[in-house]
């Protein structure tokens, strides 16, 4: 397969599979998105892989450790549209491909029920399937600073996740995962055990406690992430800069009504979304 079939692939499965992911990245120009849709389908590839509760946890192991040996010879799957296409963008930039190593890992700890005792534990699981993605993604927007502005990614993608987290408690809940550490759920007295109706057992207020302070630590990490935009090029930094607004519009409507954000699934409609992203092109950042 040729590059630039590969790529139109790519694009794709961003157009099809990223509801957030894809209005950021629209505002790259044609090479960078292109490169970018590349990363991204190789990293869904992955989250599907380690979200399919379909398949027994030893065959999706088995399916990581095959993509982590693709990706060990990135060259050699020509007939892979995903691998062509980032085979070719790790040529044409820095892209660290090794970060994927990472990501696989913390696909890796999901299938395997890892759970965490503190946040220091929850980080090293953010940091493998999110702030990885940051750091790829730099790869691909560039800057003249990169020992100032890898950390500065890693942090983003940090707060990408959390929010992630807060916004998924009840699906992860119902899949039997959960990712706020333990030692947060015993400070705030919760378990997140739901009774026999479905409903969080769990006292409301106390629940309410718990997710306004893991909002309040996701808030601080885009605090230093979103200080990586001003070392990007204008349109790199527009894409960022409207993938982490919808996320923290997510978060902020989290913290105004955590009792629905666990019933329910947090989103932003369509219209709020691209708002959001003509913000960003516009340089305005919330």
């Amino acid at each position: 397969m040729d590059a630039p079939s590969a790529y139109r692939h790519c694009e794709r499965v961003v157009r099809s599979q990223a509801r957030n992911f894809s209005y950021g990245i629209r505002l790259l120009p044609p090479p960078k998105r292109r490169a970018l849709s590349a990363v991204y389908a190789f990293a869904r590839r992955i989250d599907d892989i380690g979200d399919d509760h379909g398949a027994p946890p030893a065959t999706r192991l088995a399916k990581l450790a095959d993509e982590r040996a693709r990706l060990a010879d990135v060259d050699a799957h020509p007939s892979d549209p995903v691998l062509v296409a980032l085979a070719d963008a790790a040529r044409r930039y820095p892209i660290p491909l090794g970060a994927f190593g990472e990501l696989i890992d913390g696909c890796e700890a999901d299938v395997r029920g890892g759970t965490y005792d503190t946040f220091d534990d929850l980080l090293w699981y953010c940091r493998c399937v999110a702030g990885a993605v940051g750091r790829l993604s730099l790869g691909v927007f560039g800057t003249p600073d990169p020992e100032t502005a890898l950390p500065r990614a890693d942090a983003l993608g940090v707060a990408l996740q959390l929010t992630n987290i807060l916004r998924d408690v009840r699906e992860d809940g119902l899949n039997g995962r959960v990712y706020l550490p333990a030692k947060d759920l015993a400070r705030f007295g919760c378990t997140l055990e739901r009774d026999a109706s479905g409903r969080l057992a769990d006292d409301p207020g106390r629940l309410a406690g718990l997710i306004r302070f893991e909002a309040d630590r996701a808030a601080g990490w885009y605090d230093t992430g979103l200080a990586l935009l001003p070392m990007l090029d204008r349109r790199s930094a527009a894409c960022a800069g409207a993938m982490a607004g919808i996320y923290r519009h997510v978060l902020r409507r989290i913290t105004a009504d955590p009792s629905a954000a666990l019933e329910t699934r947090t989103s932003l409609p369509a219209w709020e979304k691209a708002t959001v992203s003509v913000m960003a092109m516009a340089g305005i950042h919330r």
